[in-house]
């Protein structure tokens, strides 16, 4: 059971040494959360392995950032701090730091799966080995060859070297912080009962203790493997396709948006862009959690480290790699495992306070047997164990590490099976918090409904002239983007319809497009371009569309229709809606839109209140009034304009991690691939750790009282206590497992 703080340091100093051996660096500047890195130099000044040693001091820094703050900066420099970025720097004055040139570096890779050297249980399983093979030898030894006592104890002593190895460097490493925990007290114990003689117990004891530590850090890292997929998908190189149509293969680090990149079958997209050329499908099932392959085709977005699947497909590059939605995600997980819940802060306070409780509550029942009850010091006898025996076994029974592991292991492995399913957690305490929930609100466009519109229907004037009026809109609508081009041009080719040559296309602000077809002019856009023109009469007996629906007008040379649309109410949301009002949580929509269309909707989904026509300031106070009832709510939106009340929420959750960048830096909980059935989900996880952590802590306080008790009257052996000790440890990790590997309903 390695100390994982122990790597913790002075960074701001490992800075400080870098700067030292590079002369020419005049400033280092770093973004943790960013994962961004520069130096400054004045002028453009080469420095030999400057990346290399760069990589390195930075690889350093990242491991001791986890819950650690800036300290003061060394003699010779100067410290700043610009919100999340440090800087530090020689120390100058004001104009030399003008000249400063700033170079952005790379960050340094991140190892995407465990070595042999990074998994600690390996080496752990073979030191417990060890002790334990040494342990049985010794018994033996002792059994068949009595009359030579010291070939059981070389033996022995064997056994006690290997198995307290590592709690003897973890000891040392504390000690000369000045911290005194559970490993000092395995190590004592020991060292106390080959004191009395009891070799034997001593070499169980580190055993057990050895083989449960072995057994908790291959728990993690089987928790650390399960996101291993992720973090190995960020690809390397990119097949860049040059101006005379030849390719090139470049390191990813070094494309640039607006470049065009080919991806072959089976390769992985290299960045984040748009499909400019071929056709295919992709598997997104590391990067959302979707199982099912998503066509691509021209227009269509690519996601970086999902796999091309059959066609070869031709893209842009529209963000730069470290901006990827992967990278994104990889840095919101390795955040989220360094975050911790509420009740683990808690634990950790307890678990140091509690460690000096046990040498001084071991210390004072010694004095007790010893002088109260007139127990033997020292020595055992076979109707009586000594004082010290005693509380030996005391120390073991009583020490905390099955309660420290309580709550961590359950909340890595939560944050673990949700990153395989397509849910984020931005640390333990939105795990906690959403567990506790009694109302969600939900935004409706793009939540509740797809956020994508759908074509169904269209009318013309006269009538009879439908399929044409789709005709003309396909023709006018198929070199524009916007949302409501997008989905007339797929309606319109589903239906078979032949798009027309177009002359003069132009696109008119805020009103819509014109063309001209075949010589004649063509309009498409709001009902505003038939009520300012010579139409504008006629126009006014027009019926209009009914409130949930969009419309869109075209006029032609002798043709008038519209082209009805409507946003998509998503399949799932009725049945996830009808869920959580059976667990009792009132569902309330709150959206922008006209109260008509919004009751609409909510009356086809069954929501409990609609609350319509908001602004988002609106949303904050409705978040506000919901609280004030007394209810725990979440908020579920697309993270961008439901930002306040994001904010506002107890649980703020956001709709697709590719989305925008407000909602990876806003929300707690992201839901993958826009699926709202994984808010179900990860309630439902959320519950499941918080039962799981309840009796993570039932168990391990649960063993600690009956064999403190126990021991108290006497009544147990020191190696019944090692026993009982590191099999809640066992079991409590085991428990925190089920979380991962269990079925989450």
């Amino acid at each position: 059971m390695h100390d994982r703080s122990a790597a913790q340091g002075d960074w701001v100093g490992e800075l400080a040494s870098f700067l030292r051996e590079q002369p020419g660096v005049s400033a280092v500047r770093i973004d943790p959360a960013a994962h961004r890195v520069s130096v400054a130099t004045i002028g453009r000044v080469v420095v030999p392995g400057l990346a290399e040693k760069l990589a390195a001091t930075i690889a350093a820094v990242e491991a001791q950032l986890a819950g650690t703050e800036a300290g003061r900066a060394p003699a010779g420099f100067s410290l700043r701090r610009e919100g999340e970025v440090t800087v530090l720097g020689r120390e100058s004055c004001a104009t030399a730091e003008k000249l400063w040139l700033w170079r952005e570096m790379e960050w340094p890779e991140i190892k995407a799966e465990p070595t042999a050297e990074d998994q600690e249980w390996r080496l752990l399983a073979m030191l417990a080995t060890g002790c334990g093979a040494a342990g049985i030898a010794g018994t033996l030894a002792g059994y068949f060859a009595p009359g030579v006592p010291w070939l059981a104890k070389a033996c022995f002593l064997i056994g006690l070297v290997t198995g307290g190895w590592d709690a003897a460097i973890d000891t040392w490493k504390n000690l000369r912080r000045g911290e005194v925990e559970i490993h000092f007290l395995m190590l004592a114990v020991a060292l106390g009962a080959m004191f009395i003689g009891a070799w034997g117990e001593a070499v169980l004891l580190l055993f057990l203790f050895s083989a449960s530590g072995a057994m908790e850090e291959y728990a993690l890292d089987r928790t650390q493997r399960e996101v291993s997929a992720l973090l190995k998908s960020s690809p390397k190189r990119a097949t860049l396709v040059l101006e005379n149509g030849g390719e090139q293969e470049v390191a990813v680090e070094t494309l640039q948006v607006a470049q065009r990149l080919r991806v072959k079958p089976g390769e992985a997209f290299a960045a984040d862009g748009v499909v400019v050329s071929g056709q295919s499908a992709s598997d997104e099932s590391a990067l959302t959690g979707e199982a099912n392959p998503v066509e691509k085709w021209v227009g269509e977005p690519v996601f970086s480290g999902t796999l091309n699947l059959w066609g070869t497909v031709d893209f842009t590059v529209a963000l730069l790699p470290a901006e990827s939605t992967l990278q994104k995600i990889i840095r919101l997980i390795q955040t989220a495992q360094k975050l911790k819940a509420p009740s683990e802060r808690f634990t950790d306070k307890f678990g140091t306070g509690y460690t000096y409780a046990v040498i001084g509550g071991s210390f004072a029942m010694f004095l007790i047997w010893w002088l109260g009850f007139h127990l033997p010091a020292f020595t055992n006898t076979p109707e009586t164990r000594s004082a010290f025996y005693r509380a030996m076994t005391l120390m073991v029974v009583a020490s905390p590490c099955a309660l420290v592991l309580s709550i961590p292991s359950a909340i890595l492995a939560a944050i673990a099976w949700g990153a395989r399913h397509g849910v984020l957690f931005r640390g333990g305490a939105a795990i906690e918090r959403l567990a506790e929930i009694t109302a969600v609100a939900l935004d409706k466009t793009g939540t509740l409904t797809t956020g994508e519109l759908a074509v169904v229907g269209y009318e013309s004037y006269p009538q009879g002239r439908e399929r044409e009026v789709l005709q003309l809109a396909l023709t006018l609508e198929a070199r524009s983007q916007h949302p409501i081009a997008r989905a007339i041009v797929r309606h319109a080719k589903a239906e078979g319809v032949v798009e027309l040559a177009l002359d003069d296309f132009q696109s008119i602000t805020g009103q819509g497009v014109r063309g001209r077809v075949d010589g004649a002019s063509l309009l498409l856009g709001r009902r505003e371009l038939l009520e300012s023109g010579p139409l504008a009469e006629w126009a006014k007996k027009l019926p209009a569309a009914a409130a949930e629906l969009s419309e869109v007008w075209v006029i032609g040379q002798d043709l008038v229709g519209r082209v009805l649309l409507q946003d998509q109410i998503r399949a799932e949301s009725r049945g996830v809606l009808a869920k959580l009002k059976g667990m009792g949580i009132k569902t309330v929509m709150l959206t922008g839109d006209r109260r008509h269309t919004a009751e609409a909707v909510a009356k086809e989904l069954g929501l409990d209140e609609v609350r319509a026509g908001l602004s988002p300031e609106d949303k904050v106070a409705a978040i506000q009034s919901l609280r004030a009832e007394g209810r725990r709510v979440a908020m579920v939106g697309d993270g961008v304009n439901d930002a306040p009340s994001l904010a506002a929420a107890d649980v703020s959750v956001a709709m697709g991690a590719r989305g925008s960048d407000a909602a990876l830096e806003q929300a707690e909980v992201i839901l993958m691939h826009d699926r709202i059935e994984n808010f179900l989900s990860a309630h439902r996880l959320s519950r499941r750790a918080r039962a799981v952590i309840r009796q993570n802590l039932t168990i391990s306080l649960g063993v600690v009282i009956v064999m403190v008790i126990a021991t108290a009257l006497g009544a147990v052996p020191l190696a019944i206590g090692v026993a009982a000790h590191e099999g809640s440890t066992l079991v409590v990790c085991l428990n925190s497992l089920r979380l991962l590997f269990g079925r989450n309903e």
